[in-house]
């Protein structure tokens, strides 16, 4: 059943079906094993069912934040205090790219909105300070991976309402695995910029400079406050935090003279093109789920794995690695909708927190956002950079090796993702 079921659907993915037609028609063939009495009463139900969820309704809120922010002109605000912070070093503006990342992803949750925000702007400006467009590219679709894993995410509100895990704490635990990866991302790039050569461009700001960019840039960088005090503190949930968050960001673009009923009007199509798409997905993959559920398939996986149960390190590195292959192949969304019901049996036997299982297979699955043949961030970064798409997927390795290795080290030390929920939580 399952091997039929991954023929079908790898049959369409490479037909080129549109991919939750792919994940219905392979949900269409594991009822006809089940049992294909099932198909017109269970097939709806759980299609619909899967997306019937108050939770989630905080998704297309988290994304129309996030285009608010670039419509009205914030991003730009983020972009020039990371400029003035870091822009003075050797490869200044590697810096700028990767502290812009960390600056969008405290609202929008979303790696590929990241890369296609900042792209357009940083890779030309980093080719004019030296850098080569390919490490450009490479870096805006790196340090894009930061936008799923601090909060908000996209990905965690999805596993927090597959698993019944606290939003709040997947948010908190996100914070420093997504500060680790802007480190090694910065680490990255000033080894670069040291081998290349690179000048230093710019002076050390003064106070003043330093001041009136961070006053300018303050209304962007409260939002991820109000997102995850409000959250933490019980005092919203998930959703209304989201719809918060975006009516603040609106009211601040009007505020501040950059948002127009034409950029409104524009987030919001964008929003609505994006959220279906997310939806359509998260829905056909629900059905797949169910069906995989229904068919044992996860108590099949546990006894599979049983031998190896009482090694919580070694059961956590095999979820990784079918997470991280899985990824490579499938939308991410599905990715994470298919896998997680099977993989929380193993883990809570293996004595692994939910909290931190989230943060390792988030990480995983936005990995697979830069790896080919299916990485989103990459194509975006080779389409506003203007590179074809091999030559970039012939350079990403690095920036995927560097993620790898943070991810390993998550693994090792649970403390990193636990730390902040069990202090704030």
């Amino acid at each position: 059943m399952i091997l039929t079921m991954l023929a079908v659907f790898l049959g369409h993915v490479l037909l080129g079906l549109p991919l939750f037609i792919a994940l219905l028609t392979t949900a269409l063939v594991g009822f006809f094993f089940v049992d294909p009495s099932m198909i017109p009463r269970m097939m709806p139900q759980q299609y619909f069912g899967g997306i019937n969820v108050f939770s989630l309704m905080a998704i297309p809120l988290f994304i129309l934040a996030g285009n608010l922010m670039n419509v009205s002109g914030l991003t730009e605000r983020l972009m020039g205090l990371a400029r003035l912070l870091v822009g003075h070093f050797r490869g200044g503006m590697g810096h700028v790219n990767v502290v812009s990342s960390v600056f969008f992803a405290g609202v929008n949750g979303s790696a590929v909105a990241d890369t296609s925000a900042l792209g357009s702007l940083l890779v030309p400006a980093m080719e004019r300070e030296g850098y080569s467009r390919a490490f450009a590219a490479g870096l805006t679709a790196g340090s894009s991976l930061i936008g799923p894993i601090i909060p908000p995410s996209i990905f965690m509100i999805l596993y927090a309402s597959l698993t019944n895990t606290s939003v709040g704490d997947l948010f908190l635990a996100g914070v420093i695995p997504g500060l680790l990866l802007g480190v090694a991302f910065m680490a990255m790039n000033a080894w670069y910029a040291w081998r290349n050569g690179l000048p230093k461009r710019g002076q050390l700001p003064k106070a003043r400079e330093l001041g009136l960019a961070a006053v300018a840039a303050l209304p962007a960088l409260v939002a991820p406050f109000i997102i995850v005090a409000g959250i933490v503190m019980g005092v919203v949930t998930p959703t209304e935090s989201g719809a918060l968050t975006a009516l603040y960001v609106a009211l601040c673009g009007i505020v501040l003279g950059g948002l127009r009923l034409p950029q409104f009007w524009q987030a919001i199509v964008d929003t609505s093109r994006l959220t279906s798409a997310i939806f359509l997905i998260m829905a056909a993959s629900a059905t797949i789920s169910w069906l995989l559920s229904y068919a044992q398939v996860p108590a099949q996986f546990v006894s599979l794995l049983s031998p190896y149960i009482d090694n919580a390190f070694l059961i956590l590195l095999m979820l990784s690695a079918i997470t991280f292959i899985t990824g490579m192949f499938m939308e991410e969304v599905s990715s994470l909708m298919l896998l997680t019901p099977i993989f929380t049996p193993v883990a809570m036997m293996a004595g692994i927190d939910p909290v931190h299982l989230g943060i390792v297979i988030t990480l995983n699955i936005t990995i697979a956002l830069i790896t080919p043949p299916m990485g989103a961030c990459v194509f975006v970064a080779a389409a506003v950079s203007r590179l074809e798409i091999v030559s970039l997927f012939r350079t990403i390795w690095p920036f995927v090796l560097t993620a790898i290795a943070v991810q390993l080290l998550l693994i090792l030390f649970p403390p990193l993702t636990l730390w902040l929920p069990h202090v704030l939580g």
